[in-house]
């Protein structure tokens, strides 16, 4: 089954990294992508955390189709399994 939009769960400072989901069927999957990678699509940096929401719906299909390869290749990872996504998850994905 293909993974499905979730939600946009928040930008954790400490960790660097935005927090979201995906949902296969019925099981939220959660999913996080380092600020690095992100700015990195869209070659930004210096962005403010209140803006890191909308930097992430700007860039969310790219970062959840990149999301659901990671799923699909079953490349999870922590406790509990989840897929985290860096700068080298998109360097074949233009």
């Amino acid at each position: 089954m293909a993974l499905t939009r979730g939600n946009f769960l928040g930008y954790e400072f400490d960790r660097m990294v935005i927090l979201f989901s995906m949902v296969d069927g019925q099981r939220e999957v959660p999913c996080a992508i380092s600020t690095s990678a992100i700015d990195g699509l869209e070659s930004q940096a210096r962005i403010k955390p209140n803006e890191r929401e909308a930097q992430f719906m700007r860039l969310r299909d790219r970062i959840e189709d990149c999301a659901s390869r990671k799923f699909v290749a079953m490349e999870f990872e922590g406790t509990p399994p989840g897929i985290i996504l860096r700068s080298i998850d998109f360097r074949n994905s233009a």
